[in-house]
């Protein structure tokens, strides 16, 4: 069994930790932000001081962190990663990040021997706790197999794509469908109950067809019960819409809807909703139409 680092233990990060717990693999965390949660204490997981020395211990380092400037931080930063890291060693990012910011950071680790996999998933708080997560990967082969087994720990659906980067890539691919995908949703169910029509039984029909859909399935009972605890962040979703955007501005490319969708999302955030699921972004639809399908 392979002794894996594991630096950032939040909704995503603890049950991915703890899946490869229960696959018997050695962890070793850092406590550079916090302590770790007692779950993933109480099933034998080592703590050292941070990010450095867990590198120096382990030999694949994951990373599982918010957003672009936090993986920096962990990798590169005051006993960052990269003072740990060498020959033999493979640092995974599973964070959702810039693909450009993510070449740049490979290349860093690589110099100093260490091979890097960007592997973003997709599967929210639900598939990383199922250990049913997409993953997503971008990187040589060789260090791909060497991982495949941690990722088969954590996921279902593991996908080398191609080089560093290409990983990253198609995460903000996901993130557009599944955000244009709610916007549908939300869309539909808002037209049915301002119809008059009873939007649980039109989901309900709707799951029969063509329509049908995990989101219609998932995300469209949250709407119509209001249920938006998260699952995943509004002000997350909303990040990696950003990188699809300026992704697409550096491409020369227009994404119409991305643009809406993320215009939506806006609408939420100012009602007070970043920390809202992102299934609510109905809340902002129904903001603008004056009308909720819930009594509320």
């Amino acid at each position: 069994m392979a002794k894996i680092g594991f630096i950032g233990t939040g909704i995503m990060g603890k049950p991915m930790a703890l899946n490869l717990r229960k696959a018997d693999h050695d962890l070793v965390l850092s406590r550079h932000h916090g302590e770790p949660p007692a779950e993933l204490l109480e099933s034998g997981a080592v703590v050292l001081a941070n990010p450095r020395e867990v590198a120096r211990e382990a030999e694949f380092i994951i990373v599982m962190v918010p957003d672009t400037p936090h993986v920096e931080d962990v990798l590169f930063g005051k006993d960052g990663v990269a003072e740990g890291v060498g020959s033999g060693k493979v640092v995974i990012d599973m964070s959702s990040i810039s693909p450009t910011a993510t070449k740049v950071f490979a290349e860093k680790i690589r110099a100093t021997g260490a091979a890097y996999l960007d592997a973003p998933v997709s599967g929210g708080e639900v598939g990383a706790k199922a250990a049913t997560l997409s993953i997503m990967v971008g990187g040589c082969l060789d260090a791909f197999e060497r991982a495949l087994p941690l990722f088969q720990a954590m996921g279902k659906n593991i996908t080398r794509v191609g080089s560093n980067g290409d990983g990253q890539t198609a995460k903000v691919a996901n993130q557009i469908i599944v955000a244009l995908n709610i916007q549908a949703v939300a869309e539909a169910l808002l037209f049915a109950a301002r119809n008059g029509a009873d939007p649980a039984r039109v989901r309900e029909a709707l799951m029969g067809g063509f329509a049908g859909s995990k989101i219609l399935e998932v995300h469209g009972e949250r709407m119509i019960k209001g249920t938006f605890d998260p699952g995943f962040r509004i002000n997350l979703h909303q990040k990696d819409l950003n990188l699809a955007l300026s992704g697409a501005r550096e491409l020369g490319l227009n994404l119409p809807n991305t643009a809406s969708a993320q215009q939506v999302f806006s609408t939420c955030v100012a009602l007070g909703g970043g920390d809202w699921d992102h299934s609510a972004l109905i809340k902002g639809l129904e903001h603008m139409g004056n009308f909720s399908i819930r009594e509320e």
